[in-house]
């Protein structure tokens, strides 16, 4: 049940992160004054994280379940971090791309280990 719960708050963050932006993209985009690059803040996460979740399968069939899903929870906090450092918009779009990248293998992994341990 730990390793359950464990799996489901990294799904759970990666899943809400995809829209929560949402709700305060209004503001962020008048701080940067950024409406014509308003739709890739959302866009550069879904993109990367579609992207890498056949990736992650793979990577994790070569180097172990475990480390590849570490590896995407770092990925993601560090994209986390720095989306939140952003000081325009360029920084926030690449930033969300990197968070997107991590997302993808908590989204994959988390349904790759549930089978593995099922």
């Amino acid at each position: 049940m730990v390793i359950l719960g464990g799996l489901m708050t990294g799904l759970l963050l990666a899943a809400l992160d995809q829209t929560i932006v949402s709700t305060a993209l209004k503001s962020i985009v008048e701080d940067f004054n950024g409406l014509n690059h308003y739709t890739w803040v959302v866009t550069a996460y879904l993109l990367t994280s579609t992207a890498s979740t056949p990736l992650y399968g793979k990577i994790s069939d070569i180097y172990g379940r475990r480390v590849v899903f570490q590896f995407a929870i770092v990925t993601f906090l560090i994209g986390s971090f720095l989306a939140g450092a952003s000081q325009n918009m360029t920084q926030l779009i690449a930033t969300r791309a990197l968070q997107g990248l991590g997302a993808g293998g908590l989204m994959a992994l988390t349904f790759v280990i549930i089978g593995d341990i099922v």
